[in-house]
């Protein structure tokens, strides 16, 4: 949504941050090999099953670092009938793993703790409360006169509601 002047004052748009370096990445990729032989589409889908949805890794992401495990000789690959590329780990890749184990438990926690906020903001409850926040915001801030009083009430009403839940 733009203002007169064309600026975009209330432009929103859903940005998946960057949640997991290269290493996390590999090593998360490690793990799910360990358990079973995988293409890159299954290894997305498994930390993304991971977090319950919350992040899913880009495909720009996960099959570099495939490669990069691959020319380390932690994985290897061949390509299958059905035209896909399966992965698995090497013993290389299973030592290297259990080195990292601490950082890997790390990564998981990590992952559950987005699993645990799906959870909590999937109650019909809390998406209500959200939406009407939502609501009363955007009908607010798209008052074309609004003053900058008004402006500051808002800022401090969010401030605070923000402050109770950090807190309770």
């Amino acid at each position: 949504m733009k203002d007169k002047s064309g600026s975009a004052f209330f432009a929103h748009k859903k940005r998946k941050e960057r949640l997991l370096d290269a290493t996390e990445v590999r090593l998360l990729i490690l793990r799910i090999l360990e358990t079973r032989p995988a293409h890159g589409y299954e290894i997305i889908k498994a930390i993304e099953e991971l977090s319950r949805g919350e992040y899913a890794p880009s495909p720009s992401l996960i099959y570099p670092n495939l490669t990069l495990l691959e020319e380390m000789g932690y994985v290897t690959a061949k390509m299958e009938d059905n035209n896909k590329k399966n992965h698995w780990i090497t013993a290389e890749g299973k030592d290297f793993l259990e080195q990292q184990q601490a950082q890997l438990e790390s990564v998981i926690d990590r992952m559950q703790s987005l699993a645990v906020l799906a959870n909590n903001r999937s109650l019909p409850e809390v998406q209500r409360a959200i939406h009407n926040m939502r609501t009363a915001l955007n009908t607010r801030l798209s008052e074309e006169n609004i003053s900058q009083q008004s402006l500051y009430a808002i800022i401090d009403v969010l401030d605070e509601a923000a402050k109770k839940i950090e807190r309770s």
